[in-house]
């Protein structure tokens, strides 16, 4: 008996609803709303992811679940049968105004699902119509609200801004609005003509912009190189003359060094045994080696009355020698005398003889 029942069901023992759809509306999702219904055998299975409606002397007795089922015979009716998967709709194309007056040609795809067969069945007529022309005068409200440039820049605003109107109107009806994408945009040639024109002269302008920002880094770079060049020059200019007057100091200091030991050396010689003999030759030496070196820069030379008498000459060079030994011996502060001095005062006096 249930076999039989089961059989009749599935072999297709329905009959068709009497629901009037829009002459508008021939698509498969309409014949999907105005399904054929199930008769009722008493033993029913419901298929998962479906509620069938079921009614009793014509007024709604309850929502039968997936699985076995019962019914009374002549008194249970099923009803509506409504499918509780996500159903995809296409939204037609459609015209459309912006906000800067530019007319769009926009079509959709709408994701929605069924929470309340009972809502769905008895809040309206057609659900689905009802659905898709929702979101298509909720998506011209919202594109009205837009310039051209934003309905590309914040299609993703613009998504979830037509399912939340269609949710707030959509309650009433049992069905959620999931999601809602928007295919295409189609501008007027004209209007596509210009943004390609403005698409080329922003890429222009960054081409631009790049190229003077390029021609100025590279102005900056170079003036930074130079600058940190002479700044590198100016300082190993710097450390040269350092190094130059540190080894001219250095120089002069070991040249006072040889000098002092020299002047020690000569005083510690004098004072040994014929040392004043080696200094009285050593005077006469510079002596003559002087007299050789007149009349070779000037012509004007003074000489002393006694020019040939070299012994007197000498004699007078070592006693003043001996009077600054004597003064550097007692005055540590007295400047050290030097062979070259000793000449000098040598030729001073001579000058002062003559005169």
């Amino acid at each position: 008996m249930i076999r039989t029942a089961v059989c009749r069901v599935g072999g297709g023992l329905l009959k068709h609803s009497r629901q009037t759809v829009p002459a508008l509306w021939g698509t498969r999702a309409q014949q999907r709303w105005a399904s054929s219904l199930p008769m009722n055998t008493v033993v029913l299975f419901v298929p998962q992811q479906e509620a069938w409606v079921v009614e009793r002397m014509g007024r709604f007795h309850r929502i039968l679940e997936p699985g076995l089922n019962f019914l009374i015979p002549i008194l249970d009716r099923i009803r509506y049968v409504q499918s509780l998967k996500e159903i995809v709709i296409d939204v037609p194309e459609q015209s459309a105004v912006s906000l800067d007056n530019v007319t769009l040609q926009i079509d959709g795809v709408l994701y929605l699902r069924i929470l309340d067969p009972f809502k769905a069945s008895y809040g309206v007529e057609d659900p689905e119509y009802a659905v898709t022309q929702l979101a298509q005068t909720t998506m011209r409200s919202e594109l009205g609200k837009l310039t051209l440039d934003k309905v590309f820049r914040e299609r993703e605003s613009l998504n979830s801004n037509i399912v939340h109107s269609i949710n707030q109107a959509s309650d009433d009806w049992g069905i959620r609005c999931l999601r809602y994408e928007i295919k295409d945009i189609h501008v007027p040639p004209r209007v596509k003509e210009s943004m390609q024109m403005q698409v080329e002269a922003e890429r222009r302008k960054r081409a631009t912009v790049l190229e003077s920002e390029g021609t100025r880094e590279s102005a900056i770079n170079v003036a930074e190189g130079r600058k940190q060049a002479q700044i590198l020059a100016s300082e190993g200019e710097k450390a040269e003359q350092i190094n130059k007057a540190a080894g001219e100091a250095n120089a002069v200091l070991a040249k006072a060094e040889a000098k002092a030991k020299a002047i020690r050396l000569l005083s510690e010689a004098l004072t040994q045994q014929n040392g004043n003999a080696a200094a009285s030759l050593s005077v006469a030496e510079q002596y003559v080696s002087a007299f050789s070196k007149l009349a070779k820069e000037s012509n004007t030379i003074l000489l002393p009355s006694n020019t040939g008498d070299i012994s007197s000459m000498v004699t007078q060079a070592m006693t003043i020698y001996g009077s600054l030994s004597k003064n550097q011996t007692h005055s540590p502060a007295v400047t050290t005398t030097t062979p070259d001095t000793l000449e000098e005062n040598t030729a001073s006096e001579m000058e002062t003889g003559q005169k």
